[in-house]
């Protein structure tokens, strides 16, 4: 089932569930038989997730990153990471193989300046017709919420991790 009418979607904001929302659909995507394409900036450790390729033959998912650096200054690797990412997603998005595209954490690689907002558009510009785009990570530039069609803040009201719950297998990795 090919898309028809492809849109940018964006999931932002300081709440739990950006790339679990990208997930949700990327799913449902898959399970209408489309191709997904789902690249991971600012990731490079080991997330649950990584292995849904196994189970879905119609999905590519690769990552962008190294270990976190949030609360120290990215590395230079952080910066050839990010670069690589857009490539990647870049040759994804116009190469007609894949019906959905995703940028995780891409917001987040802006905020960091990682990246330049004006080379994401630059590739936003060349999304194809029938091509779904979704962008997830907190600090969305609002050059970015303006190219959307779909803005989706999460917002925290209450979590866990303030009582120090850590990141647990299957439902935060």
């Amino acid at each position: 089932m090919s898309i028809e009418k492809g849109y940018i979607q964006v999931y932002t904001g300081n709440g739990k569930g950006k790339t679990t929302a990208a997930l949700g659909v990327t799913l449902r995507c898959l399970c209408a038989g489309n191709r997904v394409f789902f690249g991971q900036f600012m990731k490079g450790q080991f997330y649950s997730e990584l292995r849904a390729a196994e189970y879905f033959p119609g999905l590519i998912m690769e990552q962008y990153g190294n270990a976190c650096f949030v609360g120290k200054d990215p590395a230079p690797e952080d910066f050839e990471g990010a670069r690589r990412g857009l490539e990647r997603v870049k040759e994804a998005l116009t190469g007609g193989e894949y019906d959905m595209v995703v940028f995780d954490e891409i917001n987040t690689a802006l905020f960091f300046h990682l990246l330049e907002v004006e080379d994401v558009l630059a590739v936003l510009d060349q999304k194809p017709e029938k091509t779904e785009v979704i962008l997830t990570g907190r600090y969305a530039p609002q050059e970015i919420l303006d190219r959307a069609d779909l803005v989706t803040e999460m917002k925290e009201i209450k979590h866990y991790y303030t009582k120090g719950v850590e990141a647990r297998t299957g439902i935060e990795n």
